[in-house]
């Protein structure tokens, strides 16, 4: 199990939905609103803010749907502008479900 952790262009959170419904056993995801800002900075005159809003998504994926989420993200989160985010894939070692008292490490 895998999580898959992406921050994206609000404009393309619609897109990026869209886009993952259409994997066969889409798993779910989270989606979170943040701020944030990587090498790449805006410079304003007035009232300098280096956050710019984000969108965090959250998938917790098995094994073998984890590259077709990951490549579906870039495809669809893709502008070609300086900020249109990152995707990271990341080791889930267990999970537990709150309902059932359950835990292991294939949560799905």
């Amino acid at each position: 199990m895998k999580e898959i952790r992406a921050f994206i262009q609000p404009h393309k959170l619609n897109h990026v939905t869209m886009a993952l419904l259409e994997i066969p056993n889409f798993p779910g995801m989270s989606v979170i609103d943040c701020d944030g800002f990587g090498r790449e900075r805006t410079q304003h005159i007035q009232d300098y803010k280096p956050f710019l809003p984000k969108k965090r998504i959250e998938i917790f994926a098995p094994e073998q749907l984890v590259e077709s989420i990951f490549q579906t993200i870039m495809k669809s989160a893709f502008s070609g502008q300086h900020g249109d985010g990152k995707v990271y894939i990341i080791d889930m070692l267990e999970g537990g479900r709150i309902s059932t008292q359950e835990r292991q490490a294939d949560l799905g």
